[in-house]
């Protein structure tokens, strides 16, 4: 997972500095578990939580991005956590759904559909995804994956 994860944000960091200048965040990766996954579609997980972390702490003075994975159960569950804008819990449900946006397009550029795609890969690996956040003081996004293929019978 780590080479994975490393190629994402390196694109996603080539991404935030071709736009408007920026503070470089602090990024921190501690060691991940290995799972199943198909390393082509997880990449797309990956892509969206480091993108939304990079946007959404770019406003700070010493943005900060936490990456990190542990193993509970038959589960890798892994964490992109920033200290960015945050949200209100209260508009949780509405954060995987498509199109649907919880801070202005004006203010955070985006098409509404990247949670979306992360929530529909990460459920059909068996997973799950979540948020857990609040106004001002950064968000923190999980989501599991089998360690061992899932029985397909």
């Amino acid at each position: 997972m780590q080479p994975i994860v490393k190629a994402c944000l390196e694109d996603a960091l080539q991404a935030h500095n071709g736009s408007a200048p920026r503070p470089m965040p602090q990024i921190d990766i501690e060691p991940l578990p290995a799972a199943m996954a198909d390393s082509v579609v997880i990449r797309s997980v990956w892509s969206n939580l480091i993108g939304n972390a990079l946007k959404y702490s770019a406003l700070r003075d010493a943005p900060r991005i936490d990456i990190s994975g542990s193993i509970e159960g038959a589960e890798a569950i892994y964490t992109v956590a920033d200290n960015g804008v945050g949200f209100d819990m209260r508009y949780a449900d509405k954060l995987f759904a498509v199109f649907r946006r919880l801070h202005s397009a004006r203010d955070f550029p985006g098409t509404g559909v990247g949670l979306a795609i992360a929530h529909r890969i990460v459920q059909r690996h068996g997973g799950r995804i979540w948020a857990e956040s609040s106004p001002n003081a950064g968000s923190r996004f999980c989501f599991t994956l089998p360690i061992m293929a899932p029985d397909m019978d």
